[in-house]
């Protein structure tokens, strides 16, 4: 009850107490609390009573979605909210639940009349259950065979249908292979598992040998009778020299190469096998990889850019400019290949063919845009075009009982059923709309959604909203107290968060900079800062002087080189030292292009050009990118 008293108090303390609407207003977020806590009783009345003068409130469909989803034998009245709120979030949320409890009941003649084609596999499996119960078996155990043919487990709802379709010897020999195998590619190994049990004999031992490989793909190196006679020991082969090229290219090129020619392999599995071992070959940078990639019968796009990225590590622009060459129309168009081409005009001596592929790239405002831009000492591009609107359009958009529900679930702090209800009904947008909304969600200085919102539109050109400069001032002192530009500390902090203070990581990175715990305690630890606890990450004052100490003394690790140091951001110093050139020094172009990662490869790119975005915001133009990637030494 003090929790509801210090809502209350809250919400009086943000409104006009002298306006009319503002006290009605209150008193719907009031009465609104009080119906939730109504329905966590279970007290009918009370709730009826609330909900009663609530109708008109915007989160009344979700206090009623609250109420009706406690007791789902309310037929008529979850019927009745399923037609009046048919377009809304709690609409479809409602219905499975409903349907999840018909079947529990055995209802099964309502729930194929309720139930919504909509992508949730447990809801489409009770569905085709349904229709095998009610006397469709031919049709249900037909889906029931594409749903189980999956390299992924399937929800539990599923089983009593698979049962069905084993019961009915459906499940084939060929069946359980093909999926035993998806599964292994999938590196669900626990499924994997569970399906070489419903083998027998010689299948039997061949999956159980097959397991054992995929646990330990060295055992590929002994004699091959200890493997599976017949066509199972081809793809046994084939799958160890896959799991071993992960950690150990170079060997398992070569056992490839001693072994494939006697195993009894289709063209199209030797393919397959030569593509990922040239991959793992240029992935970690080996020698051949380039020539490895040339040899290749079938180049996609990956294949194609991981030969450029190949012939770049070894400086070699005789291979840089063919493997350049072998790009679609529409990828060398782009201005990563065409500062690459201009590269390689640069190096033959062929300037004004540079010149002209340089000034193509330097109009798109990217990395490569930029880096094109330095080497014709010309200014940045930056196409600064805010999302046009008009007259009282965000007005418009806010007044809309959709983004009502959405003001009022943050005003009541829901975050969470916030984002989920304005992504609900951001989907439901065209792109000039979903614009209009990124500039509400600004307005809101609801920094990563307005962001992300834009994206949505695919709308790219207002830099105020995609780079906001919250925190200016905790930046700023930052920045001095360690001699960084405040470019470069909103550039790590806008790729890392988007600007959010409560953003937290799949692992635990926490606030602005996602900073992790143990990483914070250490960099407090240093500079004598407390850290009472690791939700005080979250505290923008403390995140940006962690985050902005750690960054200066990755620059000092890494001899002044930002580029070296944006990197060690993100994939930690320790991998950073083992990208170092074995000898001589790398242009840091080059060295950023090869990053074997592709989240750190973008990182890098992203972090230093959105410095350069944000050195305009700031209304500056002295920082340069070319200044930030001085050559990359050895190792």
């Amino acid at each position: 009850m003090k929790s509801l008293q210090f809502l209350f108090l809250a919400l009086c303390l943000i409104l006009p107490a002298d306006a009319g609407w503002a006290r009605e207003w209150l008193r719907e977020r009031r009465d609104f609390v009080l119906a939730e806590q109504a329905v966590e009783q279970g007290n009918a009345a009370v709730f009826q009573a609330l909900a009663g003068t609530l109708t008109a409130y915007p989160l009344y469909p979700y206090l009623q979605y609250q109420w009706l989803k406690k007791d789902l034998t309310q037929t008529d009245s979850i019927r009745a909210f399923l037609s009046t709120y048919k377009d809304s979030r709690y609409a479809s949320l409602l219905r499975g639940r409903w349907l999840k409890a018909m079947a529990e009941q055995n209802q099964w003649l309502d729930y194929v009349d309720q139930y919504r084609a909509g992508g949730d596999v447990a809801l489409e499996c009770l569905y085709h259950r349904a229709a095998y119960q009610i006397g469709f078996r031919g049709l249900a155990l037909t889906q029931a065979k594409r749903l189980w043919m999956s390299g992924g487990s399937q929800p539990g709802e599923c089983e009593p249908l698979f049962t069905a379709l084993a019961d009915a010897a459906l499940i084939t020999r060929e069946m359980i292979w093909q999926r035993f195998e998806l599964a292994l590619e999938g590196n669900n190994r626990q499924l994997a598992e569970y399906l070489a049990r419903k083998l027998t004999g010689l299948d039997r031992e061949a999956a159980e040998a097959w397991l054992k490989v995929d646990q330990n793909p060295e055992l590929i190196r002994e004699e091959k009778t200890r493997l599976p006679e017949g066509r199972f020991a081809a793809r046994i082969f084939a799958h160890g020299i896959d799991r071993m090229a992960k950690s150990a290219p170079d060997s398992a090129a070569r056992l490839w190469d001693a072994e494939k020619n006697g195993l009894q392999f289709k063209e199209p599995g030797k393919q397959m096998i030569e593509r990922r071992l040239a991959l793992a070959l240029a992935f970690q940078r080996k020698a051949g990889a380039y020539d490895r990639l040339t040899g290749l019968t079938a180049h996609d796009g990956e294949v194609r850019e991981w030969r450029v990225r190949s012939a770049l590590f070894e400086q070699n622009w005789q291979h840089i400019a063919a493997a350049l060459s072998g790009l679609t129309l529409d990828e060398l168009k782009e201005a990563r290949w065409q500062y690459w081409q201009a590269r390689v005009q640069a190096s033959a001596g062929n300037h004004e063919a540079a010149r002209a592929l340089y000034s193509e790239a330097a109009l798109d405002r990217s990395f490569y845009g930029f880096l094109a831009a330095d080497a014709l000492s010309q200014p940045y591009r930056l196409a600064d075009n805010p999302v046009p609107l008009h007259f009282n359009e965000l007005g418009d958009l806010a007044s809309e009982a959709d983004f009502q529900a959405v003001s009022e679930l943050r005003a009541l702090n829901r975050n969470m059923e916030a984002q989920r209800q304005w992504w609900f009904t951001v989907g439901k947008l065209s792109r000039e709309k979903r614009a209009q909304a990124a500039k509400l969600a600004e307005s809101w200085e609801w920094a990563p959604v307005a962001i992300q919102t834009l994206v949505k539109a695919d709308y790219w050109d207002d830099l105020a909203l995609r780079f906001p400069l919250h925190y200016q001032e905790q930046v700023q002192s930052n920045a001095l107290r360690h001699a960084l530009d405040p470019a470069v500390i909103f550039g790590v902090m806008r790729q890392e968060s988007m600007l959010d203070s409560r953003a937290e990581s799949p692992v635990g990175a926490k606030g602005l900079m996602q900073v992790m715990p143990k990483t914070g305690r250490q960099l407090a630890k240093e500079i004598q800062q407390e850290l009472a606890a690791d939700y005080s990450l979250f505290d923008p004052d403390l995140n940006i002087r962690l985050g902005a100490y750690y960054v200066r003394k990755l620059l000092q690790r890494f001899d002044g080189n930002m580029a070296l140091a944006v990197a060690a951001y993100n994939a930690g110093p320790a991998r950073v030292v083992k990208w170092l050139p074995l000898a001589g020094n790398m242009p840091a172009d080059i060295w950023v292009e090869t990053i074997p990662f592709k989240e750190t490869r973008k990182y890098v790119a992203s972090v230093l050009s959105y410095a350069i975005i944000y050195q305009h915001r700031l209304n500056k133009n002295g920082l340069k990118l070319k200044d930030l990637m001085p050559p990359v030494p050895s190792g």
